[in-house]
């Protein structure tokens, strides 16, 4: 199992491109299977998910062509309307094939998802949604069974809560139901207006994106499209803070701050400066060190808690104590014991993680839990004083990019160990 180790203590300096976001990528792939025309998807990330979903769309009987960051798919026939558990059981996002199977073809056979484990993160709000468009479910010895013979219809869709995959699934499905579909209490995230911008340019009627109220109505089909993915915004964040971790000053291509919402203003409080160019943004760190901050992740345009880990990481050597609660997705401070081996002060209580900061981190041997602490242990790996392994970093090959080779070509010292 490869591994990172990092010599941290460097300041970083250079350019990073920012990637496509992989919570859009994998939504605008699952959306060419509403479609027997050809669907181009530019800026695509070259990712361990991305990977995953390809072989499922394949099997769905979807051509793929992947040259560089541009990705072309093609569902001109559907071959199966199963998506089989060795494939969904790897990635929760797999599972949004259910929607779009079921729009166009009436049914499909859907394991229920794996993916992090950040929580339970149950489907029940992606079921419901379906149901109420009409759609008929059952469970059978772990997959999801969906048929609407009739088609599926146009619904008023109120989510109890806040819910990004629930929000993109329903729109996904709605494009082809008939009559009008209104989805309330809908999330707001980037990656959902990307999403309906590249529905849209296939044809379909998606209003109001991006705010907690989305008006979709259906039509009759889907054409092809070419849509360029949105810059991760995940990602553009987590860069930012290497530089408060370790010092330096970056360029962040394809970066905009607007992307970050609240994370913005809390990164500028913590003592980072964002500043918006042309084509990316630039970052550096005012003072040695950064200044203590509370937060609380929250839905968009809150601080959304794929940042948290790698906050938690960035207060651990910040100047003062800061408190950070976890509102999204319980068990979500299992980074918590990793960086304390590389000795943070943290003390966590329920939802609430209390960082005191110290001066500086020394590197140890740590483990990786899922897919956004990885990130926070690298981050904390480059502040650090001597070595840290990263281990099982398969997780961060799920979201980040090259990610050690974008690090190195800006001074980090960071290599990855191959396992056996």
């Amino acid at each position: 199992m490869d591994r990172l180790a990092i010599i941290g203590g460097r300041p970083l300096f250079g350019e990073i491109a920012i990637s496509g976001a992989k919570n859009s990528a994998l939504k605008l792939m699952a959306a060419s299977l509403l479609t027997d025309e050809p669907l181009v998807i530019e800026n695509t990330p070259r990712l361990a998910d991305v990977d995953m979903l390809l072989k499922l769309l394949a099997q769905h009987g979807v051509d793929v062509e992947f040259e560089g960051s541009t990705l072309k798919l093609q569902a001109a026939t559907i071959k199966s309307t199963e998506a089989p558990y060795d494939l969904v059981r790897k990635m929760r996002a797999s599972f949004n094939v259910l929607g779009p199977l079921l729009a166009r073809e009436g049914k499909a056979r859907v394991s229920l998802p794996g993916g992090c484990a950040i929580g339970a993160r149950p489907v029940d709000l992606h079921l419901k949604a379906l149901a109420a468009m009409g759609a008929k479910i059952d469970l059978d010895e772990g997959y999801v069974v969906a048929s609407a013979t009739g088609g599926l219809h146009g619904a008023k869709i109120d989510f109890p809560f806040v819910s990004v995959g629930a929000t993109e699934h329903a729109i996904l499905a709605a494009t082809l139901a008939k009559g009008e579909t209104i989805l309330t209490n809908a999330a707001r995230e980037p990656e959902i207006v990307d999403l309906a911008d590249c529905l849209n340019a296939m044809g379909a009627r998606v209003e109001n994106a991006g705010r907690s109220t989305v008006r979709i109505a259906g039509v009759d089909r889907l054409g092809g499209a070419h849509h360029t993915v949105v810059p991760d915004r995940i990602e553009f964040g987590s860069y930012a803070m290497a530089v408060g971790a370790a010092g330096g000053e970056l360029f962040l291509r394809n970066g905009r701050i607007d992307l970050l919402a609240a994370a913005g203003g809390v990164l500028e409080e913590a003592g980072l400066k964002l500043t918006q160019e042309e084509n990316g943004v630039r970052v550096r760190r005012l003072g040695d060190r950064c200044r203590a901050v509370n937060i609380v992740t929250q839905p968009h345009p809150g601080f959304f808690t794929d940042l948290q880990a790698q906050f938690m990481a960035l207060m651990a050597t910040a100047d003062g104590v800061s408190v950070i609660k976890e509102t999204i997705f319980e068990n979500r401070f299992m980074h918590a014991p990793e960086l304390a081996r590389m000795g943070a002060q943290i003390s966590v209580d329920g939802q609430i993680a209390t960082v005191r900061g110290v001066k500086r981190l020394k590197g140890a041997p740590v483990m990786a839990t899922d897919l956004r602490a990885s990130m926070s242990l690298v981050l904390a790996g480059l502040g650090a004083e001597g070595q840290t392994i990263v281990n099982r970093v398969y997780h961060l090959d799920r979201g980040f990019e090259r990610l050690e080779e974008k690090l190195s070509h800006c001074g980090a010292l960071i290599e990855r160990v191959k396992g056996d």
